[in-house]
This record gives C-alpha cells, structure tokens and sequence, in this order.
C-alpha cells in the first residue's frame, strides 16, 4: 500500500481516482484501525479532524474567495494530527501519514473537496471497527 491515497488519476486534468472513495478509503479504513492501540485510533478522535476538514471545505464552498485564508488552517491540521499522536498516543503514526498525504495534496478548494470526499468514504468505512 502507498504512503497515501493518490487523489487523482489524471492530477493535470483534475480527474478522481475511480476508487478513491471506495477500495481506497476502505483499504485506509482497516490500516487505521489496524495500527490503533488501545487508546489510538478511536473514532471520536478521528472525528474531530474530519469534522475540521469540512467546516473549511464548506466555508470555501460557499466563499471561494476565502481559500487564502483558509489554505494555512488546512494545512495547520497536520500539526493538529501530530499533536494528537505526541499527547499520549490518541492517534497512530499510520493516522498521521495519511492525513499528511492528504494534505499534502491539496493545493486548491476543487483539492479540499476531494479529500472531504475521501475523509467522509474513510469514516463511512471505519465506523463497522467500532473503535
């Protein structure tokens, strides 16, 4: 498995990866709770960073014009993540990979969109785990 869910097929044509939102969500869904500890990993942690990712994606929706503004606070997630894995372990390195990659591939609000997409399928996923 790669670092990271590749968002694009085609990157230059913005074209979706056909399994993004499926086989792929649902492969980073098991990895997750795989490597979860027993206090890692739980949804309701893992939920406070989804719920993140889609306030900003719906502010940007609505106001294109704020993705300056919002560009760093995305990006400030990956320190949220890393945080959260240096207090006490609440999140595993895997966790932390992924939401690094994820991010790492948003450079536009069209970027933010597909990987709001991707979190919702992933924890659409994780939920069966029960963590």
């Amino acid at each position: 498995m790669s670092e990271y869910p590749e968002f694009y097929k085609d990157r230059k044509n913005k074209i979706v990866n056909v399994k993004l939102y499926s086989d792929e969500a649902e492969k980073w869904a098991r990895r997750i709770h795989e490597s979860g500890e027993q206090r890692s990993n739980k949804r309701s942690q893992i939920r406070k960073f989804y719920d993140e990712v889609v306030r900003y994606n719906e502010i940007v929706k609505k106001k294109p014009e704020e993705w300056p503004t919002i560009q760093p606070f995305v990006n400030m997630i990956i320190a949220k993540v890393v945080y959260a894995r240096g207090r006490n372990n609440l999140v595993t390195d895997d966790f932390v990979k992924l939401i690094k990659g994820c991010i790492g591939q948003v450079e536009d609000p069209r970027d933010l969109d597909v990987f709001a997409n991707f979190f919702e399928a992933f924890m659409g996923f994780y939920r069966q785990y029960e963590n």
